[in-house]
């Protein structure tokens, strides 16, 4: 698109809900009890080998609990969403961070989904399927309410919008 109908890469204005903060926490700590837990058993276990199974755990277990503590804040800090008549905006990454925009002629679908630990926060997923082959957009850690206004929003301005979305 050129003239005065781009859309311009811009940062996104809305944060994700608090609460994805103990959700992305509650997802560290999960990953980090299994292996944890396996070794810890197994040291229990096996014990000519113990000590080369409970070093691990005590080192998975360090290092998982680092980054539940250091991560979350940080992806709240950096993730942002944004929808306008025009396009969907979304900022997300730590490391590698990545701006993304959806032109709202190139959406093909809007979808909402809830898993069990999303439920449990009372947060949604709204993915936007496009025309693009770098995948859909995910906006993760949206409260539920909203995400379901959003995905009416979406799908009320992609039916209004001209194009095929291909």
């Amino acid at each position: 698109m050129t003239g005065e109908n781009a859309v311009r890469l811009r940062p996104p204005n809305n944060r994700l809900n608090e609460r994805a903060v103990s959700w992305w926490r509650a997802q560290w700590l999960l990953t980090t009890a299994v292996p944890v837990v396996v070794l810890v058993l197994l040291g229990a276990l096996i014990a000519p080998a113990r000590f080369w199974l409970l070093l691990p755990a005590a080192i998975v277990a360090a290092v998982g609990l680092a980054c539940t503590a250091f991560f979350p804040h940080w992806w709240f800090r950096v993730h942002r969403w944004e929808v306008t008549e025009d396009a969907v905006y979304v900022r997300t990454g730590a490391f590698w961070q990545e701006w993304r925009i959806a032109p709202m002629s190139r959406i093909q679908t809007v979808d909402t989904v809830r898993g069990p630990l999303e439920q449990l926060f009372r947060l949604s997923t709204v993915t936007v399927t496009t025309a693009s082959s770098k995948g859909a957009l995910r906006i993760e850690g949206l409260d539920h309410e909203l995400a379901a206004e959003l995905a009416e929003r979406l799908t009320r301005i992609t039916q209004a919008t001209p194009g095929d979305a291909t």
